[in-house]
């Protein structure tokens, strides 16, 4: 396979990566329907905005590579949103299985980044620095519901 069909295999990968982590964090905050968890409910808004960015940014990317972007969500990513099915996993007050499902999904999605990042071949120019700077956002995101967790945890 050539580089930049590997290339656009591995960013459509995460393209659909990000549409799961979309899908996730919407459904999150459609189930938090407490005032008093409203931050929670912003914060998990801002990470599927974030996620359509990060999936914007790769489909640019893939087009500028001669590549047919993703459009729908992977295989994969009916094992990863499972983390998100908050109908049935938990009841809209218990935020603390919320966050600890989305730190599920973010471990999932820093695994999807580290495997991109792991590939030994010469990126095109600027692709490789797109993906670092999404995993470094990835990565602040799941420290952000970590904490959050971890506070919930100790307050009730």
């Amino acid at each position: 396979m050539k580089t930049n069909e590997r290339v656009v295999s591995i960013l459509n990968d995460l393209i659909r990566t990000n549409l799961d982590r979309i899908k996730g964090y919407q459904k999150a905050a459609e189930e938090i329907k407490d005032t008093t968890d409203f931050e929670i409910k912003t914060i998990f808004i801002q990470m599927a905005e974030d996620s359509r960015n990060y999936k914007s940014a790769l489909t640019d990317a893939v087009i500028r590579l001669g590549g047919e972007p993703a459009k729908d969500t992977s295989a994969a990513g009916d094992i990863y949103r499972a983390w998100m099915d908050v109908k049935s996993t938990f009841s809209s007050d218990d935020v603390l299985a919320a966050l600890q499902l989305c730190e599920f999904g973010e471990d999932r999605a820093l695994e999807s980044y580290k495997d991109a990042l792991s590939e030994n071949f010469e990126w095109p120019v600027g692709v490789k620095n797109i993906v670092e700077n999404q995993r470094k956002s990835i990565k602040a995101s799941h420290d952000t519901i970590k904490t959050y967790r971890d506070q919930y945890a100790h307050a009730h």
